[in-house]
């Protein structure tokens, strides 16, 4: 009981780390943008609630089939909705433990997008996107990682998510940018198209921006730490998750203090996320 208590904390953690994506993408972009960006953060978690009810997890914890790409998808949680949550998810948490955890991971994933086509993509578009990835590519890949998939198999290691969550929005968030193509008034062009200016755009509150990235750094302990089964272990994933944004930051202060004679606030903040994302794979098994 007392695991599976501290296995939901660490779950509404991850939650309310929507809030820190929230504040950190906009107090990096224009003010204008603000409605836009709180709406799709908002809809991210409750779209991909809906269609991960639906579909989504049963694809990523069901049975596995198809030489382990993907989950056999049913309808338990709904025909069957006591057993379902009574159940034992994943061999150590109820089937309702199990189905929240991943619920949030699965939001934060679609979150991670928004950022990146910030202030250049209509809301009825993202609202789509968001859907596509919270009802079938998450839990597809997931599947593969977390759910007894061809990875898993094969020993493939991803503890808290750095390829599962981060990588997959990453990797999703290059694509819309690329096709979405430059902010206006980013790049100065000369009459041949090649770029001579490039123009920073800066966000319009770092304030914001900082308050989302501790609030990030807080929700990161139960996205890493939620999984531990003792207090040793949980320890040890609070100092890796500790040490390595430090690490990460002071290295960037000290990087953009050489370079531009001063400190970089938000080079700085995102150093601090870069450090928690890059720790999160295998925040479980890194020593001294």
């Amino acid at each position: 009981m007392t695991v599976e208590f501290w296995f939901l904390i660490g779950a509404a953690l991850v939650f309310w780390m929507q809030a820190g994506f929230a504040m950190v993408e906009t107090g990096f972009t224009r003010a204008k943008n603000a409605g836009n960006i709180i709406m799709k953060n908002l809809m991210d978690f409750c779209i991909g609630t809906v269609v991960f009810s639906i579909l989504g997890y049963t694809l990523m914890m069901g049975e596995d089939t198809l030489f382990g790409l993907i989950g056999i998808p049913n309808l338990d949680m709904f025909t069957h909705f006591k057993e379902f949550i009574a159940s034992p998810g994943d061999g150590s948490f109820t089937g309702a433990s199990t189905f929240v955890f991943n619920l949030v991971f699965c939001a934060t994933t679609a979150t991670i997008v928004s950022g990146a086509m910030a202030g250049r993509t209509k809301f009825s578009s993202y609202c789509i996107y968001s859907a596509v990835i919270s009802l079938f590519i998450y839990p597809i890949e997931a599947h593969w990682i977390w759910g007894g998939g061809w990875l898993s198999k094969l020993g493939f290691h991803d503890y808290a998510g750095s390829c599962a969550i981060h990588m997959v929005g990453g990797i999703a968030a290059l694509i819309g940018a690329s096709m979405l193509g430059e902010r206006i008034g980013k790049y100065e062009r000369d009459k041949d198209g090649k770029v001579v200016k490039v123009n920073a755009i800066p966000g319009h509150s770092i304030t914001l921006g900082a308050l989302g990235v501790f609030i990030l750094w807080l929700g990161w302990y139960g996205f890493n730490g939620a999984a531990a089964t003792s207090v040793s272990e949980l320890s040890s994933i609070f100092v890796t998750t500790t040490i390595a944004p430090s690490v990460a930051t002071v290295t960037t202060m000290i990087y953009t203090w050489v370079k531009n004679g001063k400190p970089d606030v938000s080079m700085c903040l995102n150093a601090s996320l870069a450090g928690l994302v890059g720790v999160t794979a295998g925040t479980d098994a890194f020593d001294a």
